[in-house]
């Protein structure tokens, strides 16, 4: 923009030989108004001890115009191209276990895969007969679950070190849908204890059931396979759409308070297992504050032969397990604990006759060798497929989580789609072998690299730990307590109870995060697994909106000896420039907080609005003519009194942490500059990145001629209004303006 044209035509008088005269008061005013600017302008220069540059110019790409017709057929091309070199790429691919077995390092490897897979083949024995009475199956259920997740990841996994079997809170949430469906295909509690009675006391097999009929246990499953067949199916086809960027709306903070709800859910449902209740099993929003209601209504009818036993697991288990972790970097591996109370509890029930003599709930019988192969229940997939999705975004949300985590402390990759694909298949296939669902779990996992897992072929060693099991040990456990099993779930709840010892820290760090882990955390504990996790997510989505809705702004200074900008309410020894305000604003600019922009903006500065009106109230109130005589030569000009002239000259908007520009943040923009401009305020847009640029431009924020309010550096802004200003018009003292007629 042209500054001397104006200039010219703002104080040149009618006759063009009065020029030159250099003696008239109009021309003294002139000269004193130069020399002021110049003088002004040469201060910001020694000032800052740093030499005035030129403008900075890019000149943007030429972007060639997409056709999303060819894009669509090279991609079909690409995909559909066949080679023995992409066939043999995608076999690899799909099975990662065809890359690491035949490059495997037996002398290096062999002892710690063996070992881990030793150790945590016999933590899992227990913890699956445990976890199948969270997820309201029988104990058998729970070994075939593991032995089969075992198996299937090592082909299809790419982690090396992470442990996929039976975790506590999928449990939960499948126990919450098989409690639903049995009650709505009517077995309801009296049938429940008497079968429960029939399988306890006379050792009746699972398959000895009425032919063409199907017992509770038996429809318990077919519910279980079923929603593990629908999470599974979902998990493959996010991993073959790609949509693995939804686990990024489970932040560390919403997966926390998650966990640690649900694990006051699985301690309700565990509690009446230690005092030996006979309860039917609560479902729905606030199932936690129902069931402990029941318990306390039937707190008379406790065994004390379940509490006494749950009592002195408590004070094994605990102390041990504590010792495990405090130890655990002494230790070569941690002492299986839960395996020998579950050994020397077995052999007590037995030769004590509790379940004869007191009434103890006992496991009962478990067959041995593995069943036929069964289908899901097709007709079941409409009841169930709601409940399958939240199942498959925790659990391979928590698996790529953990997968990505070891892989980088160990320094290796792996590929969050595959991961999806191997924990997809560890569901879709036992589905058909009466299994449910599974995904990693971070407690074996340590304890797998900590043991010196070194590849997946440990998962193989736990595998035939629990082959063992299943085709020989299984029947041993027929007179072990439930109790005792209650005890094992809750004593692994630990870890997640422990993070209300971390709440002072996370407060420090982030209150934010820490409300979202109180929100998620009681709305999962008092409503529901499903509902809590729905609440976790909007609510942290509304985090996110409320910190762009409300973000910091701030007015810059200059760093000395630099040309670094600061906020003046966080640093010392700014230097600002009088006449200029350099305003920042940390949020992208869109229609939740344009408002907010403008009215951080107007407080920081002055508002345009408010100044404007009380000038035209003035200016009707106090307008005057007068003639004023120059060198006899008569003029009439208009004498306004409104006001005095305004210090600030220039905004400068540091646009470097606005990401984006919609619709109304356009409009806002244009807004704010027309109204500056009306009371003689230019505004200047610094340091925007390309996408803000192409909002802009797009959006007619400038013509052509004023690309140069746009620039790339503040300092650049800044030294642009300190020369510009030394350009304006003449302005008499007073707010006295002159203007030819």
């Amino acid at each position: 923009m042209s500054y001397e044209g104006k200039e010219e035509h703002d104080v040149s008088p009618r006759d063009s030989s009065e020029e030159n005269d250099q003696d008239t008061p109009q021309s003294r005013i002139r000269l004193e108004s130069l020399k002021e600017s110049s003088t002004d302008c040469e201060q910001f220069r020694t000032n800052d001890q740093c030499s005035p540059h030129s403008r900075i110019h890019i000149e943007p790409k030429e972007t060639s115009t997409i056709d999303f017709k060819q894009v669509v057929i090279k991609k079909l091309q690409k995909t559909c191209h066949c080679s023995s070199t992409k066939a043999k790429s995608m076999i690899l691919g799909f099975l990662p276990v065809l890359r690491w077995l035949p490059k495997y390092d037996l002398k290096k490897n062999i002892l710690g895969d063996v070992m881990s897979g030793l150790i945590v083949g016999i933590l899992l024995v227990p913890q699956s007969i445990a976890y199948s009475l969270l997820a309201g199956q029988e104990p058998i259920y729970g070994l075939y679950t593991s032995f089969f997740a075992s198996i299937i990841y090592c082909l299809l996994g790419t982690s090396r070190h992470i442990s996929v079997g039976i975790f506590g809170i999928l449990c939960l949430m499948i126990g919450e849908v098989v409690d639903r469906e049995l009650h709505k295909a009517g077995y309801d509690s009296a049938y429940t204890a008497a079968s429960l009675d029939v399988v306890s006391n006379k050792s009746i097999s699972l398959n000895d059931t009425l032919p063409g009929t199907c017992d509770k246990s038996c429809y318990a499953i077919i519910v279980g396979s079923t929603v593990t067949f629908m999470a599974g199916v979902y998990q493959v086809a996010m991993g073959f759409f790609q949509v693995g960027f939804v686990s990024v709306y489970l932040s560390d903070a919403l997966l926390s308070g998650f966990v640690t709800g649900a694990s006051f859910t699985i301690l309700t449902s565990q509690a009446r297992y230690l005092l030996g209740l006979s309860l039917p099993r609560s479902n729905g929003v606030g199932s936690l504050i129902t069931t402990w209601i029941h318990i306390f209504r039937n707190i008379h009818k406790t065994n004390v032969c379940d509490l006494i036993t749950s009592l002195l697991c408590l004070l094994v288990l605990l102390p041990t397990k504590e010792l495990n972790e405090h130890f655990k970097s002494k230790l070569k591996a941690p002492i299986p604990t839960e395996l020998i109370v579950v050994v020397a509890a077995t052999l007590a029930s037995h030769y004590g006759k509790l379940n004869e003599n007191y009434n103890s709930s006992i496991a009962g019988h478990i067959p041995t060798g593995f069943m036929p192969p069964k289908a899901p229940d097709w007709n079941l997939i409409p009841s169930v497929a709601v409940d399958a999705i939240a199942i498959s975004i925790i659990g391979f949300a928590i698996t790529v989580s953990l997968s990505e985590m070891f892989a980088k402390k160990h320094g290796y990759t792996v590929r969050a789609n595959q991961e999806m694909y191997a924990i997809g298949f560890c569901n879709i296939i036992p589905s058909f072998f009466h299994c449910f669902t599974t995904s990693a779990a971070l407690a074996k996992t340590l304890v797998k690299e900590s043991t010196g897992c070194q590849t997946q072929l440990s998962g193989v060693v736990t595998a035939l730990v629990l082959l063992l099991v299943l085709l020989v040990i299984a029947p041993l456990f027929f007179s072990l307590q439930k109790s005792v099993l209650g005890v094992i779930t809750i004593v692994n709840l630990r870890g997640a109870l422990r993070k209300f010892r971390d709440l002072p820290q996370m407060w420090r760090l982030s209150r934010m995060d820490t409300v979202i882990w109180f929100v998620t955390m009681l709305s999962s504990a008092l409503l529901s697994t499903e509902i809590g996790l729905l609440v976790g997510v909007c609510f942290s989505m509304f985090c996110v909106i409320l910190r762009t809705q409300k973000p910091k702004s701030s007015l810059l200074g200059l760093i000395e000896d630099s040309e670094i900008f600061e906020p003046i309410s966080v640093y010392q020894n700014l230097q600002t420039k009088p006449g200029i305000k350099i305003f920042r604003f940390v949020a992208p600019l869109y229609y939740i907080n344009k408002e907010c922009f403008k009215s951080s903006l107007y407080k920081k500065t002055l508002n345009p609005v408010l100044i404007k009106a009380a000038q035209k109230k003035a200016a009707k109130r106090k307008m005057k003519e007068e003639t004023v005589t120059f060198s006899g030569i008569q003029d009439e000009v208009s004498v306004h009194l409104s006001h005095d002239p305004l210090e600030l000259h220039t905004i400068v908007i540091d646009c470097s942490a606005i990401q984006f520009l919609d619709t109304a943040g356009i409009h806002t923009l244009k807004e704010v500059r027309r109204d500056y401009e009306a009371i003689g305020i230019q505004v200047l847009l610094a340091q925007c990145n390309p996408s803000v640029r192409d909002s802009l431009a797009r959006g007619e924020y400038c013509k052509k001629e004023e690309e140069n309010l746009l620039f790339y550096s503040v300092y650049d802004a800044v030294f642009f209004a300190v020369d510009s200003h030394s350009q304006k018009r003449i302005s008499i003292p007073n707010g006295l303006t002159l203007s030819s007629n």
